[in-house]
């Protein structure tokens, strides 16, 4: 029987990260040779995915990272089975390492085929599900690309990366801010100019929907009714419905005996609130038109113009789940 040294146990050890008495058993069954262990340890990690293949890997950890002159970025998520696991130093650190690979990739094809000390990184992930005994997968991959990149990672359950159209003083906190929005807010396009005729029309029949149901209980219950909104987004705030909206504005201020001479006053507040107030699902939906978090008298936009000539070009999300 082949001798295997706690030298030897250690090495192997530190390679996978598989537990004492897996690398002991590997470098017992490969007769002390090395690259065979691994390779029994593999072989171990494949059986074990196979076995867990229906299981959802919905924990584990997001990660993001930027190349040396912030112009790429990446987002990942290595997934595991249990927050526990994903927790661990050492499943981190693989995330890491992963992402660390991943800078270099433009496709989640790409990251998994290529070279992890010797082997794949689809490799590795078999290799860590044999050694962890939970499925272990790439869930997520995002890339961006552009002239300036920030990133943001919440407690290694969401990442954000946001592209720049230029570099400019104090980028990073710009960068870091916006990315915190993204990761905070969820937002699903850059600006309501993205939404599709179709989704804004399915929206807002959905949402009209629910207030009118929620109002057949407030006229049981004898509560003020809430109002139903004709829109929802700034696309469908044609210059028509803008006039019509200031002709009401004007109508309501005559109404309340305002002095015409005052209008003009009056009026730009009026159609600010009409404009917020139909424009919620760009308000959720479009990072521009966010309430900005660290100052809700702004939205994103106009924090990002208070930078200088820069704009957002893209930005990418990722989390557990």
């Amino acid at each position: 029987m082949t001798k295997i040294t706690a030298a030897e146990v250690n090495k192997l050890r530190q390679s996978t990260g598989a537990g004492m008495m897996d690398c002991k058993k590997a470098l017992v069954e490969a007769e002390g040779d090395f690259d065979k262990a691994i390779d029994v340890l593999r072989k171990k990690g494949q059986k074990v995915a196979e076995k867990r293949a229906d299981r959802e890997s919905s924990e584990g950890a997001a990660v993001a990272k930027l190349n040396d002159n912030n112009t790429v970025g990446i987002a990942i998520v290595v997934g595991c089975e249990t927050d526990f696991v994903g927790k661990n130093d050492s499943f981190i650190a693989l995330a890491n390492s992963i992402a660390d690979i991943a800078i270099n990739c433009t496709t989640k094809e790409e990251v998994l085929a290529s070279d992890f000390g010797g082997m794949t990184v689809a490799e590795k992930l078999i290799e860590q599900t044999g050694v962890i005994g939970e499925k272990i997968e790439l869930n997520a991959f995002e890339r961006l690309e552009a002239p300036y990149v920030g990133a943001y990672v919440h407690i290694n359950k969401i990442a954000a990366i946001v592209g720049f159209s230029a570099k400019v003083d104090n980028a990073e906190t710009l960068a870091k801010d916006v990315a915190m929005q993204v990761a905070s807010m969820g937002a699903t396009t850059l600006s309501y100019k993205d939404f599709d005729p179709t989704f804004v029309a399915s929206e807002t029949e959905a949402r009209i929907a629910v207030i009118e149901k929620d109002n057949e209980e407030f006229v049981r219950l004898g509560k003020t009714l809430k109002n139903v909104p004709q829109y929802i987004s700034m696309s469908q705030i044609t210059p028509d419905v803008l006039a019509k909206a200031e002709e009401d504005a004007k109508a309501e201020l005559k109404a309340e005996g305002k002095p015409e001479q005052i209008w003009d006053r009056i009026l730009p507040g009026k159609m600010e609130r009409f404009i917020a107030d139909n424009t919620t699902l760009d308000q959720e939906k479009c990072l521009l038109d966010q309430t900005f978090i660290k100052d809700e008298k702004m939205n994103v936009e106009k924090y990002v113009a208070s930078y200088g000539d820069v704009k957002v070009t893209d930005f990418k999300r990722v989390s557990l789940g």
